[in-house]
C-alpha cells in the first residue's frame, strides 16, 4: 500500500483535506528501522577499472534496537492490569486471576501490545483498533450480539489517518491498512465518526491496478462476507484508542500524529553505521599482504597467450628460480605489508556513537555499553539513567492511557454487545515494570517489609504480586488468617 498514493486520491474523491507529506516523513523513519535507507546505505566506491561500484554499507541498524528497547521497558510480560470488580476481572483476565487469560488472552494482547509499543516508537503514533465479528444490527444500529466475537488491530502512523481533532485529541479518524482477500492484495479502509447517536463506523475495500502510476485509481472491492458496511456503536465511546511517543513534536505538519523515538538522531544513527562500517573495512582490508618484484615470480603462457604468474605462496612445492640481483631479503624485490586494523579508534568511535544515539532517544548516555564487564548496583543504575527513567516515566502516560481507553471499550462491547457479567466503570489500574529502576525482587522484598511494618495492607500486596482483583485478594488474606497465618506473612 502507497500510502501517499491513498491519502491523494481519498482527498480528492472525499473532499477530505489530509495532509500526506507526513507520511513521506514516516516512510523514511520506516526504512531507517529497517537499516535499509538506501540514499545513505549505498555506498560509492571506484575501482581499479575506473567504474563506479555500489555496495551496501555494514550497518547496526541502531533505531529498531531503540525501538525494540522502549518497547522492552514501557510494556512487557511484567506489565499486568488489575480490576476491583471480581466478576469484570474474570472475564477481562480470567478466574485465576493471571494476564493470558480471559479476554485479553484470547486477543493475545499482551504481545500484540508490546509489538505496537515498538511501531508506535518506530512511526510515531499507534492505534488500538476494536471491532466484533457476528455482530447484529437493527434500523443501523448494534445491538446485543451475543454469539459475537471481540477482535482487536494494533496499526502503526502509517495506517491513521486523523479527520477531526479537538482539544488536541483525535475525534474522527479512518484507519487504511493491507490485507489480503482470496489470495489479492486489498486497502482496508475503516473511518470511525462521532456523531449524536454514538460513533458511526463505516467499512471499505478497494483495489487499485495502478498504484504506481502517477495518477492511481482505486476500485472499490466486496466487503467479506458477513462484514457491514455502516453502522451506529450507539455509544459515545470510541472503539480505537491512540498513542505517541511522548515527545513535543518539533515539526510542521501530520496534525494529530507523533514523531518516532528516533527522529532526533537519525545523525547520531548514521554515525553508528559509519563508525561500524569503517571498522568492518579495516578488519575485511587487514589481511597480510606480500608484494614480490616479477622477477621473483615464475611465470608461464598459456595456450592462448596470455602470460601468467604465480608467487611462491600460490601453489604449494612450487620451484622458483633465485635470479641475480633479487636476493629475497632485500628490498625493494619483495617486502610485506601488514595493516592496521585500528581496532582500539573503531572500537572508541562505535562507542562515542553508541553514546550520543543512546542520548538522543532517551535511553540515556551509557545504555549501550560493550567496553565494562562490571555489575553495578541498582542505585547507581538509576544515577547514570536518570535520561531513561524520566523518559519511561512520560511514554508511559500516553500508554496507560490507551490502554485504559481501549480496556474500557473492551467492557462497554462486553456487557452492552455480549452481554458478559462486567461492570464497565471498575476501576482499572495498570501496573507497569519499573525494574529498570529497581530490581523486581528489591521491590517484591519492600513490599513484604511494609506489610510487616503494618504501613500497606496484605490484600494490596497479594494485587501487585499476584495479579488478584480486590474481592479475591481479601478473600486469601481473610482464609489465611482462618488458618493461623494471619499473624506472619509467607506469601513467597
Amino acid at each position: 500500500m502507497n500510502i501517499l498514493k491513498f491519502v491523494t486520491w481519498l482527498n480528492k474523491t472525499r473532499g477530505w483535506h489530509i495532509e500526506g507529506s507526513y507520511y513521506a516523513a514516516i516512510d523514511e523513519w520506516r526504512a531507517w528501522w529497517r537499516g535499509e535507507y538506501s540514499p545513505f546505505h549505498t555506498v560509492k566506491e571506484a575501482g581499479l577499472d575506473d567504474v563506479i561500484h555500489e555496495r551496501p554499507m555494514y550497518r547496526l541498524r541502531m533505531p529498531k534496537r531503540a525501538c525494540e528497547d522502549w518497547a522492552s521497558l514501557l510494556l512487557n510480560d511484567k506489565t499486568t492490569v488489575t480490576a476491583q470488580d471480581k466478576s469484570t476481572a474474570d472475564w477481562l483476565l480470567g478466574p485465576d486471576g493471571g494476564q493470558t487469560g480471559g479476554m485479553l488472552g484470547q486477543l493475545a494482547f499482551w504481545q500484540h501490545a508490546n509489538e505496537l509499543v515498538e511501531l508506535a516508537m518506530r512511526s510515531g503514533t499507534g492505534a488500538f483498533v476494536m471491532s466484533l465479528e457476528g455482530l447484529t444490527v437493527q434500523v443501523g444500529k448494534a445491538v446485543a450480539s451475543p454469539e459475537g466475537q471481540l477482535c482487536m488491530d494494533y496499526l502503526p502512523a502509517e495506517c491513521i489517518l486523523p479527520i477531526t481533532i479537538r482539544h488536541g485529541q483525535v475525534i474522527d479518524v479512518a484507519f487504511a491498512s493491507e490485507v489480503t482477500m482470496d489470495g489479492k492484495s486489498c486497502i482496508y479502509l475503516q473511518v470511525h465518526r462521532r456523531t449524536k447517536a454514538g460513533y458511526q463506523i463505516t467499512n471499505e475495500y478497494f483495489t487499485s491496478e495502478s498504484e504506481e502510476a502517477e495518477e492511481a485509481a482505486y476500485n472499490p472491492a466486496p466487503l467479506p462476507d458477513g462484514m457491514l458496511s455502516n453502522f451506529s456503536t450507539g455509544s459515545s465511546l470510541p472503539w480505537f484508542a491512540l498513542f505517541r511517543p511522548n515527545v513535543l513534536k518539533n515539526r510542521p505538519g501530520g496534525p494529530g500524529l507523533g514523531m518516532a523515538v528516533f527522529a532526533e538522531a537519525v545523525d547520531a544513527a548514521k554515525m553508528c553505521d559509519l563508525a561500524f562500517d569503517n571498522y568492518n573495512r579495516d578488519i575485511l582490508l587487514g589481511g597480510k599482504k606480500v608484494f614480490y618484484s616479477r622477477s621473483l615470480l615464475k611465470s608461464w603462457v598459456d595456450k592462448d597467450g596470455r602470460q601468467h604468474f604465480a608467487s611462491p605462496d600460490s601453489v604449494r612445492q612450487q620451484l622458483f628460480v633465485h635470479t641475480p640481483g633479487s636476493d629475497p631479503d632485500e628490498e625493494p624485490d619483495w617486502h610485506e605489508y601488514n595493516p592496521d586494523l585500528r581496532v582500539e579508534a573503531n572500537s572508541r568511535a562505535v562507542q562515542d556513537a553508541l553514546d550520543y544515539f543512546s542520548f538522543k532517544t532517551g535511553l540515556g548516555t551509557h545504555h549501550y555499553q560493550f567496553s565494562s564487564g562490571a555489575v553495578k548496583t541498582a542505585t547507581e543504575y538509576t544515577g547514570d539513567r536518570q535520561d531513561m527513567v524520566q523518559h519511561a516515566n512520560r511514554h508511559q502516560i500516553e500508554i496507560e492511557a490507551a490502554l485504559l481507553q481501549i480496556l474500557r471499550a473492551l467492557l462497554w462491547a462486553g456487557k452492552t454487545l455480549l452481554g458478559a457479567p462486567v461492570d464497565p466503570d471498575t476501576p482499572l489500574t495498570i501496573n507497569f515494570d519499573d525494574s529498570y529502576i529497581t530490581d523486581t525482587g528489591t521491590r517484591r522484598e519492600t513490599d513484604r517489609q511494609d506489610v510487616r511494618d503494618g504501613l500497606w495492607p496484605k490484600y494490596r500486596y497479594l494485587m501487585e504480586w499476584r495479579g488478584l482483583s480486590e474481592d479475591d485478594a481479601r478473600r486469601a488474606v481473610a482464609e489465611a488468617v482462618e488458618e493461623g497465618g494471619g499473624d506472619v506473612l509467607n506469601l513467597s
